[in-house]
């Protein structure tokens, strides 16, 4: 079996442990999320780590450097997945940590740090709705209001880490101290077609999207549908509809990403004048400022249709995370990485999705590696990473390591 095949197998062995049985779900907590543990830290001895669950539920491994307790370059992703997920996303970044291990550990090359995987739990936020938990229990972000969020069943936060055997008094323990990082790198498939339209297997990471989402209300009058001439109606669907085009073409002549994915009409009937719409919105760009200016455009345009066609706009924001740019130094490393894998002018891109480095960059400095996925296909069952590609990026992610050993 090929180094790219191994990889390949190891990804379909955790795609196995899902919750439904015909499409991959795997969530925060759960039994599935247990046995994922399980496997993972079984991987992890195998590649001669010591391992342990932490306080919030991720399962973490450790060599040690040229001396026991020297601070940790972490290399990570995530377990779990949205509803009917592919098999590499988050999974093929843990896979890759854990070869990148054993392969540092029977080269016998001593280095200046240890260094640790961690599979964290909560990427998604599929199951309680906050993302990156696992992450931000790392990077020491804990916010105690999300002990009372609850999932579909009605379980709360606090109960399912009971459940799950962890004590939500100790989440904390789970912190990891900035003196006590290197670094952090993470592997992860690119979730879009750059990489694929380049024909390049890997690429550099430069800064993961800054993000903002707002639930927008809007408020006209409902009347009856054969009654109501054109110039009395406010008719609160049509407005809707103009600022959603609006959106689409205000990103598209900017800098950043603006997309509509849920929208609902009040009161719904085929002979009505829609009163009330409720859409949601969801914003990203590279930088904050780029990010910011898009959204005071969207705003301006609410402003103006409300005006023009009587009804209110009004905006809930649900969601904000700055943008996070990829330290200089890491950026180095991981393009000496894939230079060594074979790459000799490696393509940069920034990452419009959000990643458990956004949270770890709170307390170390972060680097990413993006591998290549068919047709930029993600978070859907046609997920696909080619074996060769796979290989290269443990050919890189171990190149990387070792290149950051070399600077310190």
């Amino acid at each position: 079996m090929s180094m790219g095949e191994k990889l390949m197998r190891r990804c379909d062995e955790l795609a196995e442990l899902s919750s439904d049985p015909d499409r991959l779900t795997r969530v925060y907590l759960s039994l599935e999320h247990a046995r994922a543990n399980e496997l993972v830290s079984r991987w992890m001895v195998d590649a001669g780590m010591r391992t342990w669950c932490d306080a919030a539920g991720n399962q973490c491994g450790r060599i040690e450097g040229d001396r026991p307790g020297l601070p940790a370059v972490i290399l990570a992703s995530h377990v779990d997945t949205v509803p009917g997920a592919g098999k590499y996303d988050g999974m093929l970044g843990v896979v890759l940590a854990i070869e990148v291990v054993a392969r540092l550990r029977t080269s016998g090359r001593p280095l200046p740090f240890a260094v640790e995987v961690v599979a964290f739990g909560d990427e998604e936020g599929t199951r309680f709705g906050a993302a990156l938990l696992g992450s931000r229990a790392v990077a020491g972000t804990w916010d105690d209001e999300w002990w009372a969020l609850r999932d579909a069943d009605g379980i709360s936060l606090a109960d399912a880490f009971a459940g799950f055997g962890l004590d939500p008094g100790r989440v904390g323990e789970a912190a990891r101290l900035p003196g006590e990082l290197v670094a952090y790198l993470e592997a992860h498939i690119e979730q879009g077609p750059r990489l694929e339209t380049a024909d390049r297997a890997l690429g550099v990471v430069s800064a993961i999207a800054g993000a903002r989402r707002f639930v927008i209300d809007v408020v006209g009058e409902a009347r009856h549908a054969g009654g109501t001439p054109y110039e009395r109606r406010r008719d609160a669907l049509v407005a809707a509809s103009e600022v959603v085009v609006a959106i689409e073409r205000l990103a598209r002549d900017g800098a950043g990403i603006a997309t509509v994915g849920h929208l609902s009409v009040e009161p719904g009937a085929v002979n009505v004048v829609p009163g009330r719409v409720e859409f949601s919105l969801d914003i990203r760009a590279e930088s904050d400022d780029e990010r910011d200016t898009l959204w005071a455009a969207i705003q301006a345009t609410t402003a103006e249709v409300g005006h023009r066609r009587d009804v209110g706009f009004t905006s809930t924001q649900t969601h904000a995370a700055e943008a996070v740019r990829c330290a200089d130094w890491l950026r180095d490393v991981v393009t000496a990485g894939i230079r060594e894998a074979g790459d000799a002018d490696p393509l940069v891109l920034f990452s419009p999705a959000g990643h458990d480095a956004m949270a770890m960059a709170s307390v170390t400095d972060v680097g990413m590696l993006f591998v290549r996925c068919r047709d930029g296909i993600s978070h859907h069952p046609d997920e696909e990473v080619r074996a060769d590609d796979a290989a290269a990026a443990a050919d890189a992610l171990e190149a990387a390591v070792l290149a950051l050993a070399d600077q310190l």
